[in-house]
């Protein structure tokens, strides 16, 4: 059976129990993951394990770009820029179905925090900096240019802009993509597994010494284990601080919680033709991108101290962003009866005494304590891969240093993730095209194949197959595609949850919220048959469906 299966969670449970890992990791988000591909590809065994869902956290709510890192010039993080904007063009050939390239337009404007020198000047930096290639410099656009590009601007205030590129993707399913890449390669990975604490070896008198382990609950049965392994990683994200005071036992606060909200509408309450990139009054930047005839829009940035399982979008949230994009286009009238659905991010950024929120800078930092717990915080989606090479360098130096085993450098740059097994020399496009043809000879409707390769990448092949099996079955009330994806999704994604499927694995609750409110009766009766989960579960999930779609939309469900 697949290891990265729902139906073998016991499978793994055991196999969590009794084996004794090089490196156990404590969070399953885009830095967790990186780390166990990191660690599985240098030949290292790795555990890890996540107390909700792989990427429920920071790494599902996100502006959903790879950034190149344009903004962090502000704050002079040069050698920031430069790393994730190479990153970037990594991530893109490693996972080409998930990365897409987006001309985003930056309006100079009269009065605005830019100019055109200075626009020019930054984006020249930038573009050295981070090594962009010449088929994705910007250009400068005059105003009638810019009017062109994107026609619902404010000619009166509008002096001309810059076109430049960033990168879409869907940041859960690229976690995702990751970790089941890790798993295929022998790393044992687990979600809905909460650590409890850590286990340490002693000394002769009883006291406790090092780490060696983690003491673990399993969420879905409540039994309570222990993961042993000679290294721990803490990659808890907004939740570092917590994990790191089981070990140490005191009230360390290293982080500086922000949070970050996007609302998402139907692209006709707002018809732009391509993704912009503006500034506010108060010195912040708003994104407006166009995705699936939805738009979203984002994000603000404020201190949070609250729950962090379920932050929640207030008022002053919806009404700073729907104010800030009524002000920027001179026929917007948007108003908060237009949210559709919308997402809250938590960013865990190293706290530092005496700066505000957008000026705390996002680079990761490394620290180890006296017990030997390596916790990893900070950090950006788009450096995921670097913050992962830097810390399974530690963990291979601590190997090292106890037993002669040979462990080789990060690889995982030439890595092509689950679902971006493509050659590098043949367009996603033209990939694209090939599939669909072969899909259409399967009997697959030439759109819907076109949708399972954009998300799917070359993992679509397998969501076919269980198109093709289903439909030899008795029919169901959930449409065939639905199902293949459910199917896919518990069968080798490890999807649990109603929730983990419509958020996560689809992202339907965030930009096709109407096929959520239609089919989640259904789909979750489905489920029940597949997974044979009891009818007080079954219960349990449509309620926290229920409750999420109401948060998220704000209108019920």
């Amino acid at each position: 059976m697949n290891s990265f299966s729902a139906k073998n969670r016991a499978g793994n449970s055991e196999r969590l129990r009794n084996t004794y890992f090089d490196l156990v990791i404590v969070g399953g988000g885009i830095t967790g993951a990186g780390i166990a591909l990191d660690a599985t590809s240098r030949g290292l065994s790795v555990a890890l394990i996540e107390m909700q869902d792989f990427a429920a956290g920071t790494s599902g709510r996100s502006t959903k770009l790879i950034h190149g890192g344009l903004r962090y010039l502000k704050q002079g993080e040069f050698r920031l820029v430069a790393e994730v904007g190479k990153e970037r063009e990594i991530i893109h050939s490693i996972a080409p179905h998930l990365t897409r390239p987006e001309k985003m337009l930056l309006p100079i404007v009269k009065g605005g925090s830019l100019g055109r020198f200075s626009a020019r000047l930054g984006m020249t930096l930038y573009e050295w900096l981070a090594g962009v290639k010449k088929s994705e410099r910007h250009q400068v656009l005059s105003q009638a240019d810019a009017l062109r590009a994107e026609p619902l601007l404010n000619k009166e205030t509008l002096l001309g802009g810059i076109l430049f590129y960033e990168y879409r993707t869907d940041d859960a399913r690229l976690t995702i993509e990751v970790m089941k890449e890790a798993a295929e390669r022998g790393a044992c990975c687990l979600n809905y597994m909460k650590a409890s604490g850590f286990l340490y070896t002693t000394d002769s008198s009883g006291k406790k010494e090092k780490i060696a382990g983690v003491q673990a609950i399993d969420q879905s049965t409540g039994e309570s284990f222990e993961i042993k392994g000679r290294c721990v990683v803490n990659a808890g994200g907004p939740w570092v601080d917590e994990l790191d005071n089981l070990d140490r036992k005191n009230k360390l606060q290293r982080l500086h919680i922000t949070k970050g909200v996007h609302l998402v509408m139907d692209e006709k309450k707002l018809p732009v033709k391509q993704a912009v990139y503006f500034d506010t009054p108060d010195k912040r930047m708003i994104f407006v991108i166009p995705r699936n005839q939805k738009i979203y829009i984002g994000t603000t940035d404020t201190s949070y101290k609250g729950d962090l399982i379920n932050p929640q979008l207030n008022t002053a949230d919806k009404k700073y962003l729907v104010d800030c994009v009524n002000r920027f286009f001179q026929t917007s009238k948007l108003s908060e009866a237009d949210i559709e659905s919308s997402w809250v991010g938590l960013r865990p950024l190293i706290h530092k005494a005496g700066k505000g929120p957008s000026e705390i800078s996002r680079k990761d930092e490394l620290f180890i304590s006296d017990t030997g717990l390596i916790t990893i915080a900070g950090g950006k989606l788009t450096g995921y891969r670097k913050m992962a090479e830097r810390v399974v360098n530690r963990v291979s130096e601590k190997i090292k240093s106890v037993e002669n085993k040979p462990i080789s450098e990060c690889v995982t740059g030439d890595i092509k993730l689950s679902g971006g097994k493509i050659n590098d020399n043949q367009p996603f496009s033209e990939y694209i095209k090939i599939k669909v043809v072969e899909a259409v000879a399967m009997g697959i409707p030439a759109d819907a194949a076109e949708r399972a390769i954009r998300q799917y990448g070359s993992n679509a092949t397998e969501l076919f197959k269980y198109m093709v099996q289903l439909n030899q079955q008795e029919q169901h009330e959930l449409p065939l595609a639905l199902r293949a994806q459910l199917m896919y999704g518990i069968e080798q994604e490890m999807c649990l949850t109603p929730s983990d499927f419509f958020i996560r694995r689809t992202g339907q609750l965030y930009f096709d919220i109407e096929t959520v409110r239609k089919w989640k009766t259904p789909l979750v009766m489905y489920m029940q048959h597949i997974l044979g989960f009891s009818d007080d579960t079954r219960e349990r999930y449509m309620h926290d469906l229920e409750c999420t779609l109401k948060s998220c939309s704000g209108k019920g469900a």
